[in-house]
């Protein structure tokens, strides 16, 4: 497990450029941002934002999150990134997700719900040969190939392509137990949202038992991360009041107290101590969501500058 902490954050309400541009300027280290084919409502598509934000930014990594792989063609999917990541100089990391929350986007898509773990599966697995940077073929339940090699872009400036060697990380996003045996057994890390300190826990021996049981380690490098919806106010009332509101109309079935456990709000010193049990249970890389109806990137602010600088290692990880 990793002996640093960092914090990222995600772009919302949409990227840009501004906001980014400020962003970058804090002590953050990535932002991300997800996406929806037929989402309730009028927000971007994953790709697109990814883009935008690999265009708008010089310093930060650049994710995914959640990209829902199964409604994508994987080929597609590799060239696109690979492309975006050589123009970025190597700064792109990618979150998947198996999705399903939105059955029109499958049924759009042509994806029956039923195949979409057995797609995400597949779609990383054709990803990963793609970016090897070699001739690969692939003989799958969705898709078959023979010796084809994808060449990304070369980057601006350079006499070849900066993609990063083997394609950018892939982490796997998601809190049921398939997620975590995804992670498990194919992710460069595990990303779940909305879960609470005792949930992530669990999920860190799960993860791990499934890599031993599977007669491996994690892949070199795991990353522990968390997308953590909150808002920080130095009115704490307000900062509750925003999760209220944002959380509401997705989870207003759920009680007060579950979002206090899911999604933490209040002062920076509140919610500090709130990701702090994140940390004591494995979390490495927080992204902090804002959970705010309006004035985001002062919730990521003072996450960057006051609740960051208080997180501590427990003591064994040192």
């Amino acid at each position: 497990m990793s002996d640093r902490i960092v914090m990222g954050v995600a772009a919302l309400p949409e990227p840009e450029r501004t906001w980014l541009a400020a962003a970058e300027q804090l002590p953050i280290e990535s932002v991300w941002q997800g996406g929806h084919i037929l989402p309730p409502t009028s927000t971007g598509e994953t790709i697109t934002r990814l883009a935008l934000m690999t265009a708008w930014t010089e310093r930060v990594r650049v994710g995914t999150a959640v990209l829902v792989l199964p409604l994508y063609n994987p080929a597609i999917v590799a060239k696109q990134i690979a492309d975006l990541d050589s123009h970025s100089g190597g700064r792109l990391s990618i979150g998947v997700g198996a999705g399903g929350e939105f059955a029109k986007e499958f049924e759009v898509a042509g994806v029956p719900l039923t195949e979409r773990g057995a797609r995400t599966d597949e779609g990383v697995e054709i990803m990963r040969k793609l970016w090897s940077g070699r001739p690969v073929s692939h003989a799958g339940r969705f898709l078959s190939f023979q010796d084809v090699e994808l060449r990304p872009v070369k980057a601006p400036g350079r006499e070849g392509s900066a993609m990063q060697p083997g394609g950018p990380r892939v982490m796997i996003c998601g809190r049921k137990e398939a997620a975590m045996r995804r992670a498990a057994r194919t992710g460069d890390g595990w990303m779940p949202y909305l879960v609470s300190a005792n949930a992530y826990a669990r999920s860190v021996e799960t993860i791990r038992n499934e890599a031993a049981a599977t007669g491996g380690e994690l892949r070199p490098g795991f990353e522990w991360m968390l997308y953590l919806y909150c808002s920080i106010r130095r009115d704490g009332d307000r900062a509750r009041d925003d999760v209220t509101k944002f959380l509401g109309s997705a989870y207003g079935d759920k009680p007060q107290e579950m979002l206090d456990r899911i999604a933490p709000a209040g002062t920076p010193e509140q919610v500090a101590e709130r990701v702090q049990a994140y940390v004591d249970a494995g979390a490495r890389h927080i992204v902090i969501s804002p959970a705010a109806p309006s004035d985001t990137l002062e919730v990521v602010t003072l996450a960057a500058r006051e609740v960051l600088p208080r997180l501590r290692l427990p003591a064994e990880a040192k």
